[in-house]
């Protein structure tokens, strides 16, 4: 899944329950964090566009949504302020949730204002932890669990300091930026004229971003050479487009309402010469001191790792507890990734032999990947092929699940600045009332697409995957907002590998062939706990992790390349879809075991989904309540 404009820190789940000591002492101030910003660079744009809370009237609906159906006041009205705090300090998230009055502003990312986030959000920590969970209902004692989580998780990420060092490809000025046309719907003149505010703020927020790179590379805290290389890249290809082109140029096309035709001419062309005198010379600052200040010094191929850093492995454990919300080693995870490796191995063997007649698992991945019957040849072939798996799926759902979305999902394909850097596919959480989910896919070079994957990667990223489980989680109205729109990645991501399985069961696939594309996916995902291990905690090179994927998955050449760039640049993220899938097949076994003849697979769904994402020690005692529940139900009378 892709949230390409929510920070991390936002709502990502990773510690376990307060009870159990954080990573970081959040008393302490963070050892690497300066008490005073540094000289941000002046620039035509002035200051950032941020607005304080005294700007916005919060009403009685608003504490609606922030808080759900929250029973207990303390707790509600730390909610409201939370998710209040969320919104005003993150912009782009209020519009992609479709709250539109922050519409014309911008987070302020200085040293100061990271700095201020930081401290607020250990602020909310102490007020949550003040809370007597004894005087809470279950629900609440869940919402209250789920938000300590969350809160130390943020915390903790605030001191790994990534906005200091951090160069990578799926998440930079580029892609930002050029997706800010696409969130900010224009349909009236105010529209228009928020979204020039917030381009004038643009180049002044690359600049600081220029300026903590800068402040993290006199610490020591340098991105790699290789991501470096492919950011550049990114932003060179950028500035070599005629401007025209750019998608931040894309509101210019937007048709003009009947009854604001100067207004919108006036916005076209003030919105054009932003992008031509402020915005193009800010990328091009950023271009050059990624060339010039950081690439020179930049981490090697043989360092890349973030245990190679100053701090970076004490960060490193905190991130596999945030992103599989259990306290894991990273030893623990190398070695149930080898042996769910071996198990799949397996799998692809026997049908390897039924398909090609072929036994030896390295002759079976070289047919996979050097077949070019088993590739497609055009960009039309692969967006086709994804539509035909959504619309199967969609069909079938009811059969499955008692709980349905109402957004649709549609197919869309990632963009071309984009596409050569970024992974196969991704999706986009849809914004209420306004856009779908978006299932994206990647068409670049065609011929390196294999046909066989196609349809286990249209079911996790669309239905029954990422747009089925996030869809639901947004309309459900009784959940407090923040645990709608969390992104506890180890439910997110685990849920959707589930159902490449799942989508097996219920007849999805169109052949043994296709069937092969489930376990290839599956062994990639089994691979990913042997190389992000591998790479952050036991000091894999680039090139140890590329033969570790070559050798255990049927991922072509330039899949691989950018799927272990990702790794690098998003430490402990990967962990999480094999935790969280390989949980809930656990306790959907369970379950059957304890309901026999009366267990329904769509009740066991529905009881999963819900109540939005959860963490895994959260959604072990949400089935066993479901499961006791269901016993009851049972019992003559």
């Amino acid at each position: 899944m892709r949230w390409p404009i929510i920070p991390l820190m936002v709502g990502l789940l990773g510690c376990p329950l307060a009870a159990q000591s954080p990573l970081v002492d959040h008393n302490k101030k963070p050892n690497l964090l300066p008490t005073s910003s540094p000289q941000t660079p002046t620039n035509p744009s002035g200051t950032l566009p941020v607005r304080t809370s005294t700007s916005i009237q919060w009403g009685p609906s608003f504490v609606q949504t922030a808080a759900g159906t929250t029973e207990n006041v303390e707790l509600k009205l730390l909610l409201t302020e939370h998710w209040r705090h969320k919104l005003e300090n993150y912009p782009l998230f209020a519009t992609q949730v479709g709250f539109r009055m922050l519409d014309d502003q911008l987070t302020d990312n200085r040293m100061a204002g990271h700095i201020q986030r930081r401290d607020a959000t250990k602020h909310f920590l102490d007020q949550a932890l003040g809370i007597q969970s004894s005087s809470l209902n279950t629900t609440d004692t869940t919402t209250l669990s789920l938000l300590i989580e969350s809160l130390h998780s943020d915390v903790a990420t605030f001191d790994c300091q990534f906005f200091t060092w951090l160069v990578a490809a799926r998440g930079n000025p580029v892609t930002t930026w050029n997706y800010l046309p696409e969130l900010h719907s224009i349909t009236q003149a105010i529209d228009f004229k928020r979204l020039i505010k917030r381009y004038k703020g643009i180049s002044l927020s690359i600049d600081n971003e220029v300026a903590n790179l800068k402040l993290g590379a006199e610490r020591g805290l340098l991105a790699t050479a290789e991501s470096t290389r492919r950011v550049i890249k990114m932003v060179t290809d950028q500035l070599n487009e005629p401007l025209q082109q750019w998608p931040l140029m894309k509101p210019t096309l937007v048709a003009t309402p009947q009854d604001a035709p100067e207004s919108f001419d006036k916005s076209r062309a003030q919105l054009a010469d932003i992008v031509r005198t402020q915005i193009r010379p800010a990328l091009l600052r950023y271009q050059q001191f990624l060339a010039t200040q950081i690439l020179p010094r930049a981490r090697p191929d043989t360092e890349v790792g973030i245990g190679s850093l100053p701090g970076g492995k004490q960060c490193y454990q905190h991130l596999i507890r945030r992103y599989t919300s259990l306290p894991l080693s990273a030893k623990i995870i190398h070695e149930t990734g080898l042996k769910e490796i071996d198990r799949i191995d397996n799998a692809m063997r026997q049908l390897g032999r039924k398909l090609f007649g072929i036994k030896n698992r390295q002759q079976i991945l070289k047919h996979l990947r050097t077949h070019p019957s088993l590739y497609f040849t055009t960009e039309e072939e692969i967006e086709t092929k994804a539509k035909q798996a959504l619309a199967r799926a969609s069909q079938t759902i009811p059969k499955y699940f008692g709980i349905l979305p109402q957004e649709k999902c549609i197919v869309r394909r990632v963009p071309k600045y984009e596409a050569p850097y970024t992974t196969i596919a991704y999706y986009r959480p849809p914004t209420p009332g306004i856009k779908p989910g978006e299932y994206f896919i990647n068409v670049y070079q065609p011929k390196t697409r294999p046909r066989y994957e196609a349809e286990a990667l249209a079911f996790h990223e669309s239905i029954p995957g990422h747009h089925l489980q996030i869809a639901i989680s947004y309309e459900r109205p009784a959940l407090p907002a923040f645990r709608k729109y969390i992104n506890a990645t180890v439910f997110v991501e685990g849920w959707a590998l589930y159902t490449e399985q799942l989508a097996d069961e219920m007849g999805l696939y169109s052949g043994d062939l296709d069937r092969m594309g489930m376990y290839s996916y599956e062994a990639w995902r089994a691979a990913r706990l042997v190389v992000d291990t591998g790479i952050h905690a036991f000091g894999w090179s680039r090139a140890q992790a590329k033969q570790f994927m070559t050798e255990h998955t049927a991922l072509a050449a330039n899949n691989i390349d950018n799927e272990i760039d990702r790794y690098i640049n998003s430490p402990g993220q990967a962990l999480a879809y094999k935790t969280g899938q390989m949980e809930i097949s656990r306790l959907r076994k369970m379950a059957e075991t304890k309901l026999g003849k009366n267990f329904h697979l769509s009740r066991f769904h529905d009881a999963v989904l819900e109540n939005g994402a959860v963490s895994l020690s959260v959604l072990r005692k949400q089935i066993d309540r479901w499961v006791k529940a269901s016993k009851k139900e049972q019992m003559p009378q």
